[in-house]
């Protein structure tokens, strides 16, 4: 009788990391996280800051912040630090350098 030969591999693999793995084959994975960290900012920044900025984008693992209020950016840039922290924790210290309130 005939026995199939079965070439897959026994073990099993979380999804986030078939996934992970997949975004680096393509060398997607910087891009991606980008875009995890720009669709989170009104999830982590909340809904008054979300609702006065005007841009957002990633250069060089800096994000630039415009805002549409001068006494938020000024308060944005006093904690600075307080935010890239919040970022770090989220996405890791990889992703995220510095941010610039604009």
């Amino acid at each position: 009788m005939y026995k199939k030969k079965d070439d897959r591999k026994n073990e099993s693999l979380e999804l986030k990391d078939v996934i992970r793995e997949m975004l680096q084959n393509y060398h997607i994975e910087e891009k991606f996280d980008h875009t995890r960290l720009l669709a989170s900012w009104e999830r982590l920044m909340g809904k008054p800051i979300a609702s006065r900025t005007s841009k957002l984008f990633v250069k060089d693992n800096v994000l630039f912040v415009r805002l549409t209020s001068a006494p938020l950016k000024s308060e944005m840039n006093l904690n600075k630090a307080k935010v890239l922290d919040i970022f770090k924790k989220e996405f890791g210290e990889k992703v995220l350098k510095d941010i610039v309130f604009q």
